[in-house]
């Protein structure tokens, strides 16, 4: 039993981590309908300027918060200069262009940093500590502190700020709130932004346990679809809620079957990916779409 619950918290932890970026999806997919594939290579990209700026001497918590604010400020550039202009584009369109997007920022990664793999630091022990007979470590005590404070500020911010019901309103009903005087474009570039702070913090969250190199986030990125279908794409609550059950059934998957490996623990997201499909293709908390036949 102590053995099972070991392997829930551990997944509890990276379950945090697919739900930063899984709600980072959601975001992006309220805003405009569009799944944005570049999302986990936005959060790599961030991931590897906290650590340049880390290298340089800056304190770590200095620099998550700096690190957050130029990945908002990104996040606003690449709506206003590579979204905006076609953002009344065919969805197919849309797609393709985020598609480009991830593979230009991951050259770009490729072309400053080098694609030697790199230790990043994490501020929190690897020491364990234990809670009645569960050994937990400090550096998962940290992810989950962390990305549990990022998701509530979202949260807060959607829910109960005059800033989120404007953004929320931009995203559900464009024309009304065009007619009401808010800058939909904008609020849709608030959400880019928005969405691309959240994803870092995925990024810097995982860097430590994987290392830091361009490719990192393209299994984490797919876990996090996982995550966001699971719980509905269109609800920031089921991305967070999808996000641990996905980190949970992952980590006990590579525990308890004997023939999921490292290797196959990817395929157990893609698995939930089609099961949620075939049975419930809204997920958990998504809302169904009636359609006139």
């Amino acid at each position: 039993m102590q053995a099972l619950l070991q392997q829930v918290v551990s997944g509890i932890a990276i379950g945090g981590i697919f739900a930063s970026l899984a709600l980072a999806l959601v975001l992006i997919y309220n805003a405009m309908g569009l799944v944005n594939f570049a999302q986990g290579e936005m959060a790599m990209l961030a991931t590897f300027v906290a650590f340049a700026l880390i290298s340089r001497g800056v304190n770590y918590w200095i620099v998550l918060p700096v690190t957050l604010i130029l990945a908002f400020a990104g996040g606003i550039l690449i709506q206003r200069v590579v979204i905006r202009p076609v953002e009344r584009a065919p969805i197919l369109t849309l797609v393709i262009i985020t598609l480009g997007l991830a593979t230009l920022l991951n050259g770009l990664a490729g072309f400053i940093f080098g694609y030697v793999p790199r230790s990043f630091p994490s501020p929190f022990s690897a020491q364990t500590i234990d809670l009645l007979g569960v050994f937990i470590s400090y550096r998962d005590l940290g992810v989950i502190a962390v990305s549990g404070l990022v998701l509530l500020g979202v949260y807060l911010l959607l829910q109960h700020t005059t800033v989120g019901l404007t953004l929320r309103a931009a995203a559900h009903h464009p024309e009304a709130s065009r007619l009401l005087g808010v800058h939909v474009s904008w609020m849709l570039a608030l959400g880019w932004g928005l969405a691309s702070a959240v994803g870092a913090v995925s990024g810097i969250m995982v860097a430590p346990i994987l290392l830091l190199e361009p490719n990192m986030m393209q299994s984490i990125i797919i876990y996090a679809f996982a995550a966001a279908v699971l719980g509905g794409i269109e609800s920031p609550l089921g991305a967070v809620l999808g996000g641990l059950i996905v980190g949970v059934t992952v980590n006990l998957a590579g525990a308890y079957l004997p023939f999921v490996g490292g290797d196959l623990q990817l395929a157990v997201g893609l698995a939930i990916i089609i099961v949620v499909l075939i049975i419930k293709p809204n997920g958990l908390f998504g809302r169904a779409v009636a359609r006139r036949v």
